[in-house]
């Protein structure tokens, strides 16, 4: 990844970029009420009283929400404070009926920690180090919508209410290609640990983009803030179009407004939403309905239990451990389900073949990441995912490491396996997808290849050693290519020899 810097008239600028990430928090129910976080629901379904401010009712927090937030904050090594506080802040929104917001400003949940980011697909350790500030715990507002009436809005209040973590990073970043690997790594660490499931698409990850644009050395210039992208593609469309705009009325002797924008992915271009409010503007203060939270020893411990093996360790185990190439490390630890779907399989080949996973590892690796998705993606919808099971995997595997099937004939039992649910080892029985090693059967069609080409049999053995490839080729197309290739490169070698 190379530096990034914009070229304008006056010279080069940096761009500098700090992103704010809303997760939602993956549990049952709401941060403060019992009301369900169904993604989907009829509009205004899943409203509690608390939900919908009417008078009386009081906040409980939501205990699951507090420890999927200490568990974030623990997985990127961050300090987790144990006395925290939520504070209301206030502002009008249409969807947000208390007419505040329950947050935490002064004293949030989770302290100072880090991300470390790959800055190069091909090399894994070319690394840099994101700062995080804080991952505060908040609630999110309603929905408004516009385009069903003429004259009107709808509210809809499904999400008022819904935990978020505000997951807030130092801006340390200069590119669009360093907030999208952030942005990419942030996602996988929260879908491991569990804490959000990712899904931009239905908002429950969204980011805040802070741009800003400075001749390189100087100090920080006049940001904006560009709300609720949806995309890693749109997160760094946005940096690119608002670090260009910035530029240009820089060296147009304008200045950048402070303000908060919105991002038309039709156009891929930014739009001036508000001026940007500082905090004082919205009149913070302790939430007097909710008490501190004191997280115990007890409770810290069980949240350091409960994490799972993360990304980067996973990947050093897979290279250190496993044999594997840094590569196929990388790709098979991006997610949380192919790492699943991997060591399932791993599990199941090693224990077939009776060897050590690492003896292994890089077969399963391949088929894995090579074949198995090739296959997949060119079926389609004939492909019923049901049967992609590691036993079948792995009952493949099994064969060809056997020298029953060949290659080829791996890739088509799998389709038909797909396909149909059947047996691997009664498709290679019934359809004849089996591989010859019957030494008689093969010596017998060598005999009869060398037999047709005398002439270039002499040529080989007076030193054409390049012929040897074309001996093998017409042994396996007189075998229909079903004999064991081992066994005729042995063959042939002993013959010609």
């Amino acid at each position: 990844m190379s530096e990034y810097r914009i070229q304008g008239a006056t010279g080069e600028w940096e761009v500098v970029i700090g992103l704010e990430v809303h997760a939602q928090v993956t549990s049952n129910a709401k941060l403060f009420s019992g009301a369900s976080t169904a993604f989907g629901a009829e509009p205004n379904a899943q409203v509690s009283l608390v939900d919908a401010a009417m008078p009386g009712m009081l906040p409980v927090p939501n205990r699951e929400c507090i420890r999927q937030a200490v568990r974030t904050g623990m997985a990127i090594d961050a300090q987790i404070n144990k006395w925290s506080r939520f504070d209301r802040k206030n502002y009008f929104y249409a969807d947000l009926p208390q007419g505040y917001q329950i947050s935490q400003l002064y004293h949030p949940l989770v302290g100072e920690g880090h991300l470390e980011i790959q800055l190069d697909d091909k090399d894994p350790d070319n690394t840099k180090t994101i700062g995080i500030e804080r991952i505060h715990v908040e609630q999110d507002a309603g929905k408004l919508m516009h385009d069903q009436h003429p004259s009107m809005s709808y509210v809809d209040l499904n999400r008022c209410g819904v935990a978020l973590m505000e997951i807030v990073s130092r801006p340390d970043m200069r590119s669009p290609a360093e907030a999208g690997a952030y942005v990419r790594k942030l996602r996988t660490i929260l879908r491991y640990v569990g804490s959000c499931d990712g899904n931009m698409e239905e908002g429950s990850m969204r980011a805040d983009v802070n741009v800003s644009v400075r001749k390189p050395g100087e100090e920080f210039g006049t940001r904006t803030e560009t709300k609720n992208v949806n995309s890693v593609r749109f997160v760094m469309q946005t940096i690119e179009y608002e670090a260009n705009r910035q530029v240009d009325l820089i060296e147009a002797g304008e200045k950048v407004v402070q303000e908060t924008r919105l991002f038309d992915p039709d156009s891929g271009t930014t739009r001036s939403m508000r001026s940007k409010e500082d905090a004082h503007d919205y009149r913070y203060f302790p939430d007097p309905d909710l008490l501190p939270l004191e997280l115990d020893d007890a409770f810290l411990d069980d949240c350091r239990a409960s994490l799972p093996e993360l990304p980067d360790a996973k990947r050093n185990r897979y290279e250190n451990a496993l044999g594997l190439s840094a590569y196929n490390a990388t790709v098979l630890t991006a997610e949380v389900e192919m790492a699943a779907r991997f060591e399932a399989l791993l599990a199941e080949t090693a224990k077939r073949l009776g060897k050590p996973e690492a003896d292994v590892a890089t077969q399963v690796a391949n088929w894995s990441l090579s074949v198995a998705p090739g296959i997949i993606n060119a079926l389609g919808a004939e492909a019923d995912l049901a049967h992609n099971t590691p036993a079948a995997n792995a009952a493949i595997l099994e064969m060809q490491s056997a020298g029953t099937i060949s290659g080829g004939q791996a890739k088509e039992i799998y389709e038909i396996v797909l396909k149909t649910g059947r047996a691997p080892d009664e498709i290679a029985e019934t359809e004849g997808l089996k591989q010859e090693s019957d030494t008689g059967a093969i010596e017998e069609a060598i005999d009869g290849v060398l037999a047709a080409n005398q002439d270039k049999v002499d040529e080989y053995r007076g030193g054409k050693d390049k012929l040897f490839g074309f001996f093998v080729g017409q042994t396996m197309k007189a075998m229909q290519g079903k004999a064991n290739p081992q066994v005729v490169n042995q063959l042939l070698k002993d013959k010609l020899g």
